[in-house]
Formats: C-alpha cells, structure tokens, sequence
C-alpha cells in the first residue's frame, strides 16, 4: 500500500537536499529556492511538472515502476534510497547487481563534469544508459535502443552498421572480444539470466557469433587504444579509460585524445559541430 504522506516528505526532501551543479545544471541567478526545482526535478525524470508535483501533494495515482526508477534516477538516490522509494509506494524494489539499471549518485556526479568529455555508462552487457553530448557527437545517440539491441555487442553481430564507427582491421579482435565477454557475464549470472539469453539469440541468429562461441575464448580484454572512423571528422584514435561501479556491474568510460594530436584537434571540432545523427 502506498504511504502517500511518507513518499511526499521523502521526495521533497531529496529534491530539497540537491543542487543544480550536483545534477550538472547552472545556478542561474536570482535563485531564492531551497535545493532543486520541481520543474527541474520533472525534466530530470522526463515527466510532467504537474504529475511530480502531484507526488509531493500527496495527490495523483499510484506511481508505476517505471516513473518510480526515473525518480530514482533523476534525484541521484543510492540503492538504499531508491529501495526505500519504491517501499513508499507500494512496490517491491527491484534486484540489485547485474541487471540492474540504477546508476549510482557518483558515477552521475562524476558523468555530468564531463560535458566537454566523449562518456559513457554502461552496463556489463555494452547497455549505453547514459552519454555526455560529446559522447553523443562521437558514437551517435546509443541511448535509444531496444529489446536486446541495446547491447552493442548484440549490434555488432546483427546489424553490419554498428561497425562502421570502428577501424576495419579492428574488426576480426572486437568479434572476439565480444564473444568472450558474453561467455564470461553468462558464466558468472548463470542460465536463466539475460547474458544467457542473449548468447542463445545470438547462437541462432548469427554464423559468426557460432564461429567465435565455438572456440570458447575467455577473458579478453578491450585494448585501452580505441581507433574510431567517424563519418564527419574521419579517424580518431582514443585512450579509453574505465571507473567501475562492481555493485551494479557499471563502467564509466571516457575517451580522451592525447594532447597536441590531430585527435585532440578532431575532437575540438567534434565539440563545436555537436551531437550530428551517425549515419
């Protein structure tokens, strides 16, 4: 049952509680208000003012699952915060660890200092939940896909575009690569989970996914150099270096060129023409 007093003083005093450079927006000035905004709260989570609002009036309908994780989200809760949250409104928190799609307050915080920084969360399964702009200006908005398609390594297999952003003669080590880190994410998760499932898509989909399963590779790692084929800029070679989050099996990864190189100069260019559709 959902306890509606409860739920209204949390959230205000969550949104009470943050600032607008802890969740990568500007002061702006003349500001009189304690903490956040509704409506900035609202645009966080991607829903209507008036339905947040509702939440802290102790009015409106049961929240769903899916605006309660947005929430959760967008005021930068940990898991013991967005746990307590879903409990306030009458719904069971969902699992933690690997299928779990709550970023944590620092990887966010860390995330939006980043602006003028290609970025990226993701899950263990390549999931792209979240991107800086100029993470969007480099690989293309990889936020918006669905169903098993949001895993890039389940792209790389089935869709023969998701491969024209990388070097060709990369091309042979990532379908490697990417096999046996499935293998390894199934292994740990077990049969049953979504690693699991998607191997199995994978088996009966691709010829070339067989061919790399088959040889039961494990534990190869990304090389730390990225080489990139950008259709506005052209190559870029990038240093890619990753923060892990190993409660919920998340990865920051920023891209950074080394200074002086035609690179750098490529991504200062990047930075100007901005997040340009791939493609």
């Amino acid at each position: 049952m959902i306890d509606r007093t409860g739920l209204a003083d949390f959230l205000r005093r969550r949104r009470e509680a943050l600032q607008p450079e802890d969740v990568g927006m500007p002061r702006g000035q003349r500001r009189r208000t304690t903490g956040l905004r509704r409506e900035e709260v609202a645009s966080l989570c991607h829903m209507s003012t008036d339905y947040y609002a509702r939440l802290e009036q102790e009015r409106g309908p049961q929240p769903s699952l899916q605006m309660l994780a947005a929430i959760a989200q967008g005021l930068h809760l940990t898991l013991e915060e967005r746990d307590h949250l879903f409990r306030l409104a009458g719904h069971t928190p969902p699992a933690r660890g690997g299928s779990s799609e709550h970023i944590s307050p620092g990887l966010l915080r860390i995330l939006d200092r980043l602006d003028d920084t290609p970025a990226e969360i993701v899950t263990e399964l390549g999931e792209t939940l979240r991107q800086t702009r100029l993470g969007v200006a480099l690989t293309g908005d990889l936020t918006g896909y669905t169903g098993p398609a949001r895993s890039i390594g389940y792209r790389w297999f089935t869709d023969p575009s998701s491969r024209d952003l990388y070097a060709p003669d990369e091309h042979a080590f990532l379908t490697r690569m990417w096999a046996s880190g499935l293998r390894g994410v199934a292994t740990l998760r077990g049969p049953g989970s979504r690693a699991a499932q998607l191997a199995e898509e994978l088996l009966a989909r691709s010829e070339e996914f067989r061919r790399a399963w088959e040889n039961h590779e494990i534990g190869i790692r990304p090389h730390t150099v990225k080489h990139f084929v950008h259709p506005e800029v052209g190559a870029l070679e990038l240093t890619c270096q990753q923060l892990l989050d190993p409660e919920q099996a998340h990865a920051l990864l920023v891209y950074t060129a080394i200074p002086g190189s035609e690179s750098a100069e490529k991504l200062r260019l990047l930075s100007v023409i901005g997040a340009q559709p791939i493609g």
